[in-house]
């Protein structure tokens, strides 16, 4: 599907290409921080990612053990973060947990909510049980692009999709101009859930959240996309910007918010 993309937007001008972006706001990079530029500006809420790889035999005391402490934990109203969504990768790489946070308040409200669990017994045993049952883990610090939608909780049964792009550094403030454009393209089955960008950890990372009902509900709207007049032209400029990318779908545990 890409490959048809490309060849048909390399078959137009790119004045043509050139011309309708000036219609478009643009950033401009020199003026301040990207995140400052990208970010929604009217929230300033910080979202963690969490990417748990569980031995393959503990899988399910993993998730067990996540159903009955998170939720306990994380609705006390004196914490200032919520759970966004928490999954079991399907296809990809396999035994794998995938949790998403957001702290309402940015870094303080993170300081604030790991200031507290420190203290919290529970919280603590929970910890040093799930160690137990992990291979590896990793994390990273995200803001939302300030043109995706907010993720917030929705029905299910659905399958969810995690696109992960490593960019090429220097071009965050292109991606975002680009997909500032493309989100419309992506909108009609409301299956775009939430994007986002890295600020700590692995840097100049993109992660793009998608909610189909089936996989071949997603095979059919990601078809739709290239019947749109400007889908292949917004293609054809992004993947120049991408080293490595990564798609992981997941099934939602029976806690999550996002099911």
């Amino acid at each position: 599907l890409m490959c048809r993309g490309l060849v048909s937007s390399a078959s137009r001008p790119r004045e043509d290409s050139w011309l309708k972006s000036l219609f478009v706001r643009k950033v401009d990079p020199r003026k301040d921080a990207h995140s400052n530029l990208l970010a929604k500006r009217e929230t300033s809420s910080l979202y963690k990612l969490q990417i748990h790889n569980v031995k393959p035999e503990c899988l399910d005391a993993y998730n067990k053990l996540c159903q009955e402490v998170l939720p306990k934990i994380h609705e006390e109203k004196h914490y200032p973060c919520a759970l966004v969504g928490t999954w079991n990768t399907w296809y990809g790489e396999q035994d794998q947990a995938v949790h998403l946070w957001r702290y309402e308040g940015g870094y303080p409200a993170l300081n604030e909510v790991m200031s507290k669990l420190r203290q919290n017994k529970e919280f603590t045993e929970f910890r040093k049980e799930r160690g137990n049952m992990l291979l590896s883990r990793k994390n990273q610090l995200l803001l939302e692009f300030s043109f995706w939608n907010e993720p917030v909780p929705r029905e299910g049964p659905n399958i969810y999709e995690l696109r992960s792009y490593q960019l090429r550094p220097g071009t965050m403030i292109e991606w975002g101009n680009y997909w500032a454009r493309a989100i419309r393209f992506r909108q009609d089955s409301n299956e775009a859930v939430g994007g986002f960008f890295s600020q700590i950890g692995q840097l100049y990372m993109v992660h793009h959240l998608w909610a189909y009902k089936d996989l071949q509900t997603r095979e059919d709207i990601r078809n739709a996309a290239w019947h749109k007049p400007g889908w292949d032209e917004l293609v054809y400029y992004t993947v120049p910007l991408i080293q490595e990318m990564e798609s992981r779908i997941m099934i939602p545990l029976k806690i999550s918010p996002l099911q």
